[in-house]
């Protein structure tokens, strides 16, 4: 059969949907990739065939745009104004983001191109004629191309976050900016329209939807890497660190929270494993005696040899930590890894503390509480059995057949 993935602008979003790709294509399907002409390298750096004809908003102008929305709502819960949607610019307060002017340029800029992805993906499948879709939760370009073509469209979830949060500011899904779904005759909008979706989530942390569950094991994909030497034996916790730079061009300076994550595990009787990339590391200058930097190492085959994870909530970080039975430290600054680091504290594989709390105090109170509560150990080797309990992206593969076959 033929399988059409589309994926967003970010490549930790979709780099759970890659094992589905690799799965696929080693039982003889065809497999094409709609991507952003940003994330063609990347896609096909995974060895997966990308076709980079997708257009719209970059992820991170997204998420701005989603915390300024939460501070204009009143659901924005730290102490500083979010930044600048489309600059990326600290704003002293939100007057400093027109909200009208952003309408007639801005937003209507990425109207247009959100307009143009979809149609272009509706294109490239009545041309290619796909048997099924897979999309991640921000594209929706292949949800609107399986229903204009009436095949099977199935979201592949990244993490305990759902499409049906309860009591939630942000969205899982974006919304139709240009009003893609109801032109092509499939709208209006809305999450329900979801009608399949891939959950590797044990069933300890699931997230809410109301489309059918396709249960799945997480392989975990951390980008091309090379894998860290064995790291020696020692007889103390040895402790990973994984954190980026990245996160603050969406969230604000103030939630670049690595040097306090680095004083603070110096007060324990640890040794520190820091995975950065280049410009991360030498952003941060000096690191306090004994830790050891590693760059470009995928995090899977690192958290094998670790005793505790601090990161910042992200699903991949969460989802691999899982797979490995590693308790985690989560220190969360967007309302998307809160949501994802409750669920996993709520499991006992983890403690979260909220970005308004973070300092080097409550970083090291509790990461001392995860090495040495046995509990959270034993919580995180029983996600991980329930993880490795689900069927692999290979098992899963009757059950995709049959449904594009229906």
């Amino acid at each position: 059969m033929r399988v059409l993935f589309t994926v967003s602008s970010w490549p930790t979003h979709y780099a759970a949907l890659v094992p589905y790709g690799w799965a696929l294509r080693a039982a003889g399907h065809e497999v094409r990739v709609l991507c952003m002409p940003s994330q063609r390298d990347a896609v096909a750096g995974a060895g997966l065939p990308a076709v980079p004809i997708l257009d719209g908003m970059e992820v991170s102008v997204h998420n701005r745009l989603s915390y300024v929305r939460e501070a204009l709502d009143g659901d924005w819960p730290y102490p500083w104004t979010p930044l600048h949607p489309v600059t990326g610019a600290a704003m002293a307060s939100l007057a400093d983001f027109d909200t009208a002017a952003y309408a007639r340029t801005d937003g209507a800029r990425y109207a247009a191109g959100s307009a143009r992805s979809h149609d272009a993906a509706v294109a490239y499948a009545r041309s290619w004629r796909p048997d099924l879709v897979i999309h991640d939760p921000v594209s929706t370009e292949g949800l609107l191309a399986a229903l204009v073509l009436g095949v099977p469209a199935v979201l592949g979830l990244w993490g305990p976050v759902g499409t049906h949060e309860p009591a939630s500011p942000f969205r899982l899904l974006p919304a139709d900016l240009g009003g893609s779904f109801e032109r092509h005759g499939a709208g209006p909008f809305s999450p329900d329209l979801v009608r399949y979706a891939l959950d590797p989530c044990p069933d300890a942390i699931a997230p809410p939807v109301r489309a059918e569950r396709i249960p799945v094991r997480y392989v975990p994909y951390n980008g091309p890497g090379t894998p860290p030497e064995p790291l020696p034996a020692i007889d103390r916790p040895r402790v990973c660190v994984t954190w980026s730079t990245a996160l603050s061009t969406m969230t604000g300076p103030r939630s670049y929270a690595l040097p306090h994550i680095l004083e603070a595990l110096h007060g324990l009787d640890v040794e520190i494993v820091l995975t950065a990339t280049r410009a991360d590391a030498a952003a941060l200058g000096d690191v306090p005696p004994g830790t050891r930097v590693l760059q470009y190492c995928p995090l899977h085959p690192l958290l094998q040899q670790c005793d505790l994870v601090v990161h910042h909530g992200g699903s991949g970080s969460t989802m691999t930590a899982i797979a490995t039975g590693t308790p985690q430290l989560m220190l969360t600054f967007a309302s998307e890894q809160a949501c994802t680091a409750q669920r996993t504290a709520a499991a006992g594989a983890a403690r979260h503390v909220p970005g308004p709390a973070v300092s080097v105090a409550s970083i090291r109170a509790a990461a001392a509480g995860l090495l040495t509560d046995p509990a959270h150990r034993r919580a995180a080797a029983d996600l991980r059995r329930a993880a490795e309990d689900r069927p692999s992206p290979v098992d899963v593969l009757a059950r995709l057949e049959k449904l594009a076959a229906a």
